[in-house]
């Protein structure tokens, strides 16, 4: 069953099937991507980077960062064109982060089970210690 939603570009309601844009703001959207594309496949701009496409083509930074997400735009075939790490903007080719920022979260993550794992271990022995046992001594 489809979910009705709004488009992200423009905010009409839409049925969301495969797309989270309107039929208008697609066709936009198509346009701009014939644009973009046009711009990249001249041999003297294979090589150009996400910037000089936004000021060459008029294009938003965030559609094209979207055709590239979604492999329209192949870094095989345009190498400099990239978009920027969520967390340090250094340019990349896919994901959300870096190889730098996502192997510091790693370590980050690591050393929070390691606390975690360190605090469960003194939760376990204190309990160990606060237990008493009694001796029956009227035992028969």
């Amino acid at each position: 069953m489809s979910d009705l939603a709004n488009c992200v570009r423009c905010g009409k309601i839409i049925v969301k099937n495969l797309r989270d844009v309107c039929r208008d703001c697609y066709k936009e959207e198509e346009a701009d991507f014939q644009v973009v594309y046009s711009f990249l496949k001249q041999q003297k701009n294979r090589e150009a980077t996400l910037t000089q496409v936004v000021e060459a083509t008029g294009v938003e930074e965030s559609l094209i960062t979207k055709f590239i997400k979604e492999k329209r735009l192949r870094t095989s075939m345009f190498p400099k064109l990239g978009y920027p790490c969520e967390k340090c903007g250094s340019s990349i080719v896919t994901g959300k982060l870096c190889s730098s920022c996502a192997k510091t979260l790693k370590s980050d993550l690591d050393k929070v089970e390691q606390i975690e794992k360190v605090a469960e271990r003194n939760h376990e022995s204190e309990q160990k210690k606060s237990v008493y046992y009694t001796l029956d001594k009227h035992r028969r």
